[in-house]
């Protein structure tokens, strides 16, 4: 039993240093801006392996030199009441488990792009800067606990920089900054509505919309997303919604 007791506390110690791994991590992007997240990194060994020369394209951009347009489209697309919640809309991802079983029963050969997410922007940032796109309960497990400790530590501003400045937009393309340049010639703060709605409906299948070998496995009709986003743009808040005082 000694030898059992010792792997338990093996297992207990490295599961204390991950935590403390992402709060040091976290907390310098207090300040910092990250220089990359697990999900590009990944990306760019997939796309160049040891290349020094590799198609990844990635520019950071301040907040405020972000259109509003895309704020909100973003928002209506991903996380309609992002500044609202505290990171984890629970009944979103009860749907989505149930949905996703379902299909998954139903012909398991689906691709993940075709199944209905439930994640938060928060739980998408979380799962892009440590983790791996694996589906397990011990992955999803570990995105919840990094989702808590990014609301606890970063403003929901900060959060939502960080966000559209290392989310995926295309094969290669990451942030904002390289996606407006790429798709439009210009810069993140000169996006109309139709450009920003057009950038917010590749989120859910973004090497799709940029590519279209890789549509064969995508179930997403971009123009239908595009509408909606358009509709609902000036119904999202980008600050949170304060409470009335009670008297």
């Amino acid at each position: 039993m000694r030898w059992l007791f010792y792997l338990l506390k093996c297992l207990l110690g490295g599961f204390v240093a991950m935590q403390m791994y992402f709060v040091i991590q976290i907390g310098l992007w207090v300040a910092l801006d990250p220089s990359s997240t697990a999900f590009q990194r990944a990306e760019r060994w997939r796309l160049c392996g040891l290349s020094w020369s590799c198609p990844v394209q990635s520019s950071w951009v301040p907040y405020d030199k972000i259109s509003s347009n895309l704020k909100r489209a973003v928002l209506v697309s991903e996380d309609d009441i992002f500044f609202q919640h505290m990171g984890v809309r629970f009944d979103d991802m009860k749907k989505a488990w149930a949905k996703n079983s379902q299909l998954n029963q139903q012909g398991g050969s689906k691709s993940k792009t075709a199944l209905r997410g439930g994640s938060t922007i928060t739980q998408q940032l979380a799962k892009n800067l440590f983790l791996s796109s694996e589906q397990n309960y011990f992955r999803k497990g570990l995105e919840l606990i990094i989702t808590g400790l990014l609301e606890v530590m970063l403003p929901k501003q900060r959060l939502y920089e960080i966000y559209l400045n290392s989310v995926e937009w295309g094969e290669g393309i990451f942030g904002i900054g390289a996606a407006s340049q790429h798709y439009y010639g210009t810069k993140p703060a000169s996006l109309d509505r139709e450009q920003a709605a057009a950038l917010a409906s590749a989120l859910p299948a973004p090497k799709c919309f940029d590519k279209v070998q890789y549509c064969r496995k995508a179930n997403i009709h971009f123009p239908t997303r595009q509408d909606f986003i358009l509709e609902n743009m000036d119904r999202v808040a980008l600050a949170p919604i304060q409470k009335p005082k009670a008297r």
